[in-house]
């Protein structure tokens, strides 16, 4: 049976040391530049010794990813999550870590290979790829996986987060778990995906919420993830000096070095993937300025504060996965409320996607008792009486609680 870490060699890293943070208005907040070295998790095995992949059953679709439906008999379990000391302590680890762990296994083509560990301590198949990017103490498996993360809805994910399919009454049918990179466009039927597979890890645009048995998988969210802004345990380690603000003489044009590739990746995973920073290398690019600069305006900035160069702010932000993220293409903005499509989509007789989020994210907030049917895509005196219920709690009165969301009450609505 192969011993962790078999013959491949692991990826390099590419962040270099930064200089010291910078006293600007808002230093830089530390984060794990790289993947931590995790413990071994024993040589892994599976059934008759090899990768499972056989064909599903009659009436269901063949998945053209690697299988990891059941435990591999003989590999070193992590344990649940701990209630009263039972199991390991989970590690905190943000959104932007796992991404950039993920991104390590897809760099470096790691081969799948459910009887083998990575040089990092890590199984080679769907479920170990997950638990190295979380940080775990061991490869759990796809059996296991929800006990440290929680569900969630498909509004709610967000990069870092997972797609989970196991099916304990028939593990025979296969199991399979990809990490959600962020929407591709403000559709939210496409996203890009990163996944351990055969041949090997890779990043890739997926339909949501998976090509095929669609119906079967589950959004789920880490249980331990880093609050943002912060540095939670298990973050320690050499990427911690190397995560201050490096200063604006690295950024811009003529510009080469390697915080210009960390920071294409960054933005690649806050949604900026459509720029293509991730694969501009450590050449400044207008690509990276444009990407910078979406970011910048999905926080509400303007002007000067979104120039498109970094400073301490926007890098803290994306090193510890603060802020929030670049909107997919074709998302609307008016009266720079990213996402309020104006006026004119809410008014009698309107139907539209947009009257349909407003209802959903109303019932959220607690104004559902307006709603006896609903809420749909067809703007209703249901949803006038609920958005004017909102603002009203606001401690708006007359023409500014007439129920007609306007820039304002959507913003409210939607932070």
């Amino acid at each position: 049976m192969p011993q962790p870490g078999g013959a491949q060699a692991s990826t390099a890293r590419d962040v270099a040391q930064d200089g010291e943070p910078r006293t600007d208005t808002e230093q830089a907040g530390p984060e794990q530049a790289g993947p931590e070295q995790a413990g071994p998790a024993g040589a892994g095995g599976s059934r008759a010794g090899a990768a499972h992949d056989g064909p599903a059953r009659a009436g269901h679709a063949r998945s053209g990813a690697a299988r990891d439906d059941v435990a591999p008999v003989g590999t070193a379990q992590v344990r649940a999550v701990p209630g009263a000391g039972e199991g390991p302590s989970l590690r905190a680890v943000s959104r932007s870590e796992i991404i950039e762990r993920a991104r390590n296994w897809t760099d470096a083509g790691v081969p799948y290979d459910m009887t083998r560990n990575w040089s990092d301590g890590y199984r080679q198949d769907c479920s170990g790829f997950v638990s190295m990017a979380w940080n775990l103490p061991g490869s759990a498996w796809t059996g296991n996986l929800d006990d440290y993360a929680e569900r969630i809805g498909k509004d709610e994910l967000r990069h870092g987060d997972i797609l989970l399919l196991h099916d304990p009454a028939d593990p025979q049918d296969g199991s399979h778990v990809v990490i959600f990179g962020g929407w591709t466009d403000y559709t939210h039927t496409r996203y890009v995906g990163y996944e351990q597979t055969r041949p090997h890890a890779v990043r890739r645009v997926l339909d949501y919420p998976y090509p095929v048995n669609a119906d079967r998988y589950v959004p789920h969210r880490y249980r331990a993830l880093a609050p943002e802004g912060a540095d939670g345990p298990g973050s320690g380690g050499p990427g911690r000096e190397a995560a201050g603000f490096p200063g604006r003489a690295y950024f811009g044009p003529g510009a080469g070095n390697a915080h210009i590739v960390r920071l294409g990746r960054m933005l690649a995973a806050r949604g900026g993937a459509r720029f293509g920073t991730d694969a501009a290398g450590s050449r400044w690019t207008e690509a990276h300025r444009r990407a910078t600069r979406a970011f910048q305006r999905a926080q509400g900035w303007a002007g000067e504060a979104a120039d498109g160069i970094p400073g301490p702010h926007t890098w803290r932000l994306l090193v510890t996965g603060g802020g929030r993220d670049i909107p997919p293409a074709g998302t609307p903005s008016s009266h720079g409320v990213t996402g309020y499509p104006g006026r004119a989509a809410f008014r009698p007789g309107a139907r539209n996607a947009y009257v349909a989020r407003l209802g959903r994210q109303l019932v959220r907030k607690g104004y559902g008792r307006h709603y006896a049917v609903g809420p749909g895509p067809e703007w209703t005196d249901a949803d006038r009486r609920a958005v004017r219920a909102f603002q009203r709690d606001q401690g708006w009165r007359g023409g500014a609680a007439d129920g007609y969301p306007g820039p304002e009450t959507w913003r409210r609505l939607f932070s």
